[in-house]
């Protein structure tokens, strides 16, 4: 139980300890303070989800247990998803430690210790048991991400992402905020089990449903779900490459996992009557957020910008796990998570590494530079179809449970078709852009506005290019890469992961963990054991159409002699106007997005 607190005290004694001595320690001590506490993060969190596969693990902060099922104290009250999800935070925390040691010629003390800050936010996001401390780990992510978006001050887009960064997810926090206040109001309760205990003995009203919609809607722009995206790829675009490793495997996903905590914990009970009608919204959200993404995706020849909307898009296709509101669309969700994270990583590394050699992050300006850099073409390539879903690598294992499940609930069987249209777009952008960068494929094309404005926000990390690449930064990209794919290979994943989703949604089991001591043993799951034979079909079938994409796109005049990529052009360019890079306009939609949201529970959940 000691390890618990310890995982967030760790990174914030030495973020401390590296501000106290910024006048005075070198470079050399910064960095190796600072790994050396995302390692030890790191260690103890795989010793805490091997722990937590047999039940629920509680810690109660200054031993203030609850009495006759009230709680007055705080709690660490996680499973070995939350733990699960701690650790992998954690372990892209040490891979950029990593990358940072010789990407950044000079850096200054305070980058490692906001790092480190970022990392106990996300390790406390996802461990906690109250609702509010649930919100100050999120809002200390968020400040932490907002200082990380902007950390290069000296150049103006930083400022100006940071700024749209900071604006629309501070809406968010209020959001939740607010969302809180009337949880309380109606229940007296900030813990999340406690929560659920009184909600499941009382008809759900306007007060419930409005502060759980606020509050659903509060983390969907943290994970960045449409329509409340449109700051997501300004941040990643400007961000240190570093951060952009945490920013698009962990941080935007942590959204997803505080949607689904607070569902299964506390409404899951009220709600149950309704469950069909929030499925149905979740999921349409998801695919919504999936092929909007995708289309986004497509039209990008700004590399950062181009992952930044793939992650929007995969995180629709999470929240479709998510929304699905089953143990088997979870598990799927949490395995999708980890393997596209992981190759996801790998890809901003990998730019990074060109951004380092060339200084340029545009694909029309790289065209044919990265023939330097032919490990990295081979990893572009391979996490292109990785990403995609080709079996049996990577992401695919998650997809395919996600597609299962779908199919599994009556109403759902257009699911998997969607999900992989979306994935063949984003993949098929990705894999066209190394097929320019790093073969020299498809016409040179000119250098328009983004261009212009992608070569604007290469400057701030490398203003010069250089003549080679050190080898730690090559150690990441491989590392990340090969866990990615090998991830679907790890014999009974599925089975485990099922296990562990099981669990997850068990809110009396958690009821019982956490108010009353009472452990519950695990018992046999019938958890799912590997992909159906459907589920490969989608997976090369998206593969396939990823490398179709590709190809259209690099066929020179291939959009006036081949029709399908046509058929694209109006959506991406309403897409387009939409992205106005003003904070005005995603707040607007923010607005939107909520009353739109917060109506349809209002009609559907009361």
């Amino acid at each position: 139980m000691t390890l618990v607190p310890l995982t967030i005290l760790v990174p914030l004694v030495a973020a401390g300890l590296l501000a106290a001595s910024r006048p005075l320690a070198s470079r050399l001590l910064a960095d190796v303070t600072a790994l050396g506490a995302a390692v030890a993060v790191l260690v103890m969190c795989a010793i805490l989800t091997h722990r937590a596969s047999h039940g629920e693990i509680v810690y109660w902060w200054g031993a203030w247990r609850p009495h006759g099922g009230v709680s007055l104290g705080i709690s660490f009250a996680f499973d070995s998803l939350g733990a699960g999800f701690a650790t992998f935070a954690a372990a892209l925390m040490v891979a950029a430690l990593v990358f940072s040691w010789r990407f950044f010629e000079t850096v200054d003390h305070l980058y490692h210790t906001v790092l480190l800050v970022f990392l106990a936010a996300m390790v406390g996001f996802c461990l906690s048991g109250d609702l509010f401390n649930m919100f100050v780990f999120f809002e200390l992510m968020g400040v932490s991400a907002y200082v990380l978006a902007g950390f290069l001050i000296e150049h103006r887009s930083p400022l100006e992402g940071s700024l749209n960064f900071a604006i629309t997810n501070s809406a968010g926090g209020v959001l939740v905020l607010f969302g809180i206040g009337l949880i309380y109001g109606r229940t007296g309760a900030l813990n999340l089990a406690q929560i659920g205990q009184t909600l499941g003995h009382v008809h759900p009203d306007g007060l419930v449903v409005a502060g759980f919609a606020l509050v659903v809607c509060g983390f969907l722009v943290k994970a960045a779900a449409v329509p409340f995206h449109f700051w997501l790829a300004d941040a990643y675009a400007v961000a240190p490459t570093p951060v952009c490793i945490l920013f698009a495997g962990a941080m935007s996903e942590l959204g997803l996992l505080g949607v689904a905590r607070v569902y299964w914990t506390s409404f899951a009970g009220v709600f149950g009557a309704h469950e069909g009608e929030l499925r149905a919204v979740l999921v349409t959200v998801g695919i919504v957020t999936a092929l909007a993404g995708a289309l986004m995706t497509l039209g990008q020849h700004h590399l950062k910008r181009m992952l930044a909307f793939a992650t929007v898009s995969y995180i629709g296709l999470f929240l479709v796990g998510v929304g699905l509101l089953s143990r088997d669309g979870l598990g799927g969700a949490a395995a999708y998570v980890v393997g596209d994270g992981l190759v996801k990583a790998s890809l901003f590394v990998c730019v990074g590494i060109l951004q380092h050699r060339c200084a340029s992050v545009d694909e029309v300006d790289l065209h044919g530079r990265g023939r330097v850099l032919p490990i990295a073409g081979v990893l572009f390539g391979v996490g292109a179809l990785a990403v995609a879903g080709l079996p049996p690598f990577g992401p695919f294992l998650g997809k395919a449970l996600v597609e299962d499940a779908a199919l599994g609930q009556p109403g759902y069987g257009w699911v998997p078709a969607l999900m992989l249209i979306a994935a063949a777009l984003s993949g098929g952008a990705i894999l066209r852009a190394g097929a320019r960068v790093f073969l020299g494929l498809g016409p040179r094309g000119e250098p328009d506005e983004s261009s212009d404005e992608a070569r604007e926000e290469a400057e701030p990390e490398s203003e010069e290019p250089h003549d080679s690449t050190p080898w730690l930064m090559w150690v990441p990209a491989l590392a990340l890469m090969a866990a990615g794919l090998a991830w679907g290979l790890i014999p009974d994943l599925s089975h485990s992961i099922g296990a562990a989703a099981a669990r997850f949604v068990d809110h009396a089991g958690y009821a019982r963990a956490v108010l009353d001591g009472v452990l519950t043993t695990p018992g046999h799951v019938l958890a799912p054991h590997g992909a159906s034979p459907g589920s490969y079909l989608y997976g090369v079938g998206a593969a396939l159409g990823a490398v179709a994409v590709a190809a259209l796109a690099l066929i020179r005049d291939g959009e006036r002699r081949l029709g399908p990529l046509m058929a694209l052009r109006a959506p991406l360019q309403g897409l387009r106007r939409l992205h106005s890079g003003h904070v005005g306009d995603y707040v607007a939609w923010l607005t939107a997005g909520v009353t739109v949201i917060g109506g349809v529970f209002m009609i559907a959940l009361i």
